[in-house]
């Protein structure tokens, strides 16, 4: 059997008709590359999920990190790792004889752990900070000798180990630490992927069958979303070698991946369906997909790795994960969108419409529903214009009471042995006591007097319990209690270094937390260099962090959008539009996130999460990233047609309603099944995998519809040929290093007819 393919692209085709002709040429090694590709990512990205870390909240850099540090290698104290919270089962106080005995055991059974080091009981110590305030439960911590990921590997088997019941029946133990909360974290997350991808695939399928009408179109696009999923998991794999990578990236890698893959293989099947359906031959029309969609699919990517990069100027690696995740999954994506998939096209050629199952055609119309939608909507523009903006900030309303915090135990649900763990210790103990502040001179002269002074400034300061120093314990000013044998722990083995524990009375993650740390570093040393540690210490830098690189975050979308929408339209006014409008097309999801998942609105329709009425600082500014992105992807696509068409015609209303007719049915066909991937997160057990699935869901649709569909024509309409204004110096390089679309006219038709060769 014999086909034409070309062997060249003549002279006015571009790079992408050179693409477009090489996967026609060589489809055959295309697919059987990419089939290798795929195996081989199966295999080693499959082992992804054990290299990815916990964590990342923290800035590694900042004075709490460097407080952390110095606490454990000059004193070498640390936080616990392991806390195991023991209750009587029976109600009767640990001061008893019974409960006493099964709580020593308890701590004998974990201290014989060969990786566990510095258990201290509240049966060992008396310590009062480790009895409940009804004495009816008690504390037993340690550290582990390991440290990262095999720390929380190790503290996972641990939780599982120890958790439940004594085997006297005496005590019930619940497990709580960092470690303990981020390894049940990781499991749980694992288990979300499979029922997320269970949901999505379906529903995605029965989707992709009634755009398509046809099994082999609509598993065309499945299956460039799984290639996209599997590299990515390979790409990550990679990553980890060099850098931390968040457990939490793994989400958006299978939301991204299936979503963006499934979108960019929409446009390019449909673009082939209909340049066979216009009488080309499956090689040309290829060609033409890959020179029309396919040069929109690879800058619609730029766009969304463009966002997703502008979490790389922030320190935590929680943020900079995604951006990783990300930018591999939209690379991947596209190419497998503009290399694998015309391959496999041109293989199918008219077989592609196989298999039929529902009604579908290919042909393009003019006029339609989209159509007819954007000449009522520029009919009367304004009142469209105005009411949606109105609209948009009302839903956006509830941001305003936003109130900030970090992630803790609380991200699990309710039923997970780590958040009952972490709900005893809130409710039933002195929370103040267990997580104080550190002040850390690592490099002082230890001077008794000097070091009482210190510490009673310190106690002075507004929301100060108590300060414990190597000199004793500081209450407003004065000292109440003198130093015991526990005060050594104050001072280096060297004799060098102090550090204080500062008890507070305030909530860590807080504005008073933060508050608190500022007085407390603004008040001069005696000590020399000194740090301040702690989670409220941690809470307050993380937050700076994230305010300082947040306008360079902002300013990098912001400019690299402008100068590719410009280099894609020539026009000055439509990368503003764009900017604007899809950042007040995220007002709805900011408003969301406060209504729902800070104030607990329809909790019990979302699996009922913990309402803690804050949310974590990080997932404001990673969804903006994300949704911001999309948005930009959706809009690519629009415009790019809308442009095609005034080149063409010169008519503004013209070329925005035909814009409209031809993209609006796939952008919300893509839109839908990019929300049913993310929505499928919902079904999450960790809140914050849950408020990022609905949080971009309801970005995209908003997107999609109330500004795709009506706000979009409405500005278009009321700017008119001002649309493509730009200075006639930026017009003059807009002509020199412009992109577009566009089509092919009959010259470079015939010059890819005739430059083709007869294979076999």
């Amino acid at each position: 059997m014999s086909t034409t393919t070309p062997t060249r692209s003549g002279s006015r085709a571009g790079w992408f008709d050179r693409l477009g002709a090489f996967t026609v040429r060589r489809r055959r090694l295309v697919l059987v590359v990419a089939v290798i590709g795929v195996v081989v990512a199966a295999v080693v990205g499959g082992g992804v999920f054990s290299r990815l870390s916990s964590g990342g909240f923290d800035d590694p850099g900042s004075e709490s990190a460097r407080a952390a540090d110095q606490l454990l290698e000059t004193f070498d104290a640390a936080p616990s790792d392991i806390v195991l919270i023991a209750r009587s089962v029976d109600g009767a106080s640990v001061d008893t004889a019974e409960v006493a005995a099964a709580g020593a055991a308890l701590a004998q059974r974990l201290a014989g752990q060969g990786d566990v080091r510095d258990v201290t009981s509240y049966w060992a110590t008396g310590a009062a900070a480790m009895r409940s305030t009804d004495g009816t439960l008690a504390l037993v911590t340690a550290r582990l000798t390991e440290t990262g990921d095999a720390a929380q590997e190790r503290a996972g088997e641990l939780a599982e180990e120890l958790s439940g019941f004594t085997d006297d029946g005496v005590l019930e133990v619940r497990v709580s630490g960092s470690p303990v909360i981020f390894a049940e974290v990781g499991s749980t997350i694992e288990k979300d992927l499979v029922r997320a991808e269970s949901i999505a695939v379906p529903v995605t399928m029965l989707l992709l069958l009634l755009v398509f009408g046809t099994l082999v179109a609509a598993g065309l696009p499945a299956i460039i979303g799984a290639v996209a999923v599997l590299g990515s998991f390979l790409a990550l794999w990679t990553i980890t070698q060099f850098t931390d990578v968040s457990v939490f990236a793994i989400n958006l890698v299978t939301a991204l991946g299936i979503g963006l893959g499934i979108d960019y293989a929409l446009f390019m099947v449909t673009r082939f369906r209909e340049e066979l359906a216009r009488g080309r031959t499956p090689d040309e029309a290829v060609i033409r997909t890959v020179r029309t969609a396919g040069r929109t699919v690879v800058y619609s990517g730029i766009t969304v790795a463009i966002s997703l990069s502008a979490l790389l100027v922030f320190p935590q690696f929680f943020l900079r994960s995604f951006a990783y995740a990300g930018i591999a999954t939209v690379v991947l994506a596209v190419i497998a969108a503009v290399v694998v998939l015309p391959a496999a096209l041109s293989t199918l050629g008219t077989k592609v419409d196989r298999f039929r199952v529902l009604r579908s055609t290919t042909e393009v119309r003019d006029d339609g529903f989209w159509f007819r939608l954007s000449h009522a909507v520029m009919r009367r523009p304004w009142p469209v214009l105005v009411g949606g903006v109105a609209l948009l900030v009302a839903l956006g309303l509830p941001f305003f009471n936003v109130a900030f915090g970090q992630t803790d135990d609380r991200v699990l649900p309710a039923s997970a042995q780590a958040a009952q763990a972490g709900e005893w210790l809130r409710t039933e103990f002195d929370s103040r006591e267990s997580d104080p502040l550190t002040v850390v001179a690592a490099t002082s002269t230890v001077s008794p007097g000097t070091v009482g002074s210190y510490a009673a400034q310190l106690s002075e300061v507004g929301g100060v319990a108590r300060v414990d120093s190597v000199n004793g314990s500081y209450v407003v000013g004065a000292l109440v209690a003198d130093a015991g044998p526990a005060a050594a722990r104050f001072v280096a083995e060297s004799g060098t270094g102090t550090w204080l524990s500062v008890v507070t009375d305030v909530e860590p993650y807080s504005a008073e937390g933060r508050e608190l740390v500022e007085d407390l570093r603004a008040i001069p040393s005696p000590l020399g260099e000194t740090l301040v540690g702690g989670s409220a210490a941690t809470f307050a830098d993380s937050q700076t962090a994230m305010g300082e690189r947040l306008p360079w975050a902002i300013g990098i979308i912001a400019i690299a959008t402008f100068v590719l929408l410009f280099l894609f339209t020539g026009s000055v006014v439509l990368p503003l539009k764009a900017l604007v409008l899809n950042t007040l097309s995220l007002s709805a999801m900011f408003g969301a996130m406060v209504w729902i998942f800070q104030e607990g609105h329809l909790s019990q329709w979302l699996g009922g999460f913990t309402v803690t009425g804050e949310l974590d600082t990080a997932m404001p500014i990673l969804m903006f990233c994300i949704a911001f992105g999309l948005s930009m992807d959706y809009e690519v696509f629009l415009l790019s047609r809308i442009k095609e068409e005034y080149d063409r015609t010169g008519d503004n209303a013209a070329a925005v309603a035909l814009g409209m007719q031809r993209t609006g049915r796939l952008i919300t066909s893509a839109a839908a099944l990019l929300a049913i991937v993310f929505i499928a997160f919902a079904t999450s057990g960790v809140t914050i995998i849950k408020m990022m699935g609905v949080g971009v869901a309801l970005a995209v649709l908003v997107d999609a519809t109330l500004i795709r569909g009506l706000m979009v024509p409405a500005f278009m309409r009321v700017m008119g040929d001002a649309n493509w204004w730009a200075p006639a110096w930026l017009k003059r390089l807009h002509d020199r290093f412009g992109i577009s679309e566009g089509d092919a006219d009959e010259d470079d038709v015939r010059d890819l007819r005739d430059d083709t060769v007869v294979v076999g």
